[in-house]
C-alpha cells in the first residue's frame, strides 16, 4: 500500500516522488507518482471541494483566454 503524503519539514510544501520520464498517454499520467501524490494528499486532507473550485477557475480563465485569442471573422460583403 502506498505510503502517506509527506509535508516538508516547515510544512509549506508537499514532497513528491519524482519520475524520471513524461508519461506518454492519460491513464499513465494519472497514475504517475506525482499525481498520485497529489490525489492522496487532497483526499487525505479533505480538500476535494477546494480543489475543485480551483480547477474550474483555471479551466474558465482558459476558455476565456481561448475565446479571446480567436480573432472575430468579419462578414465579407459581397461585391
Amino acid at each position: 500500500m502506498a505510503e502517506k503524503v509527506k509535508l516538508s519539514e516547515d510544512g509549506s510544501s508537499i514532497d513528491f516522488v519524482q519520475s524520471d520520464s513524461l508519461p506518454t498517454s492519460v491513464k499513465k499520467f494519472r497514475q504517475s507518482p506525482e499525481i498520485e501524490g497529489f490525489y492522496r494528499f487532497v483526499f487525505e486532507n479533505d480538500l476535494q471541494r477546494e480543489g475543485f473550485d480551483i480547477l474550474d477557475r483555471i479551466i474558465q480563465r482558459r476558455k476565456a483566454l481561448k475565446t479571446k485569442a480567436k480573432p472575430v471573422k468579419a462578414a465579407k460583403p459581397k461585391a
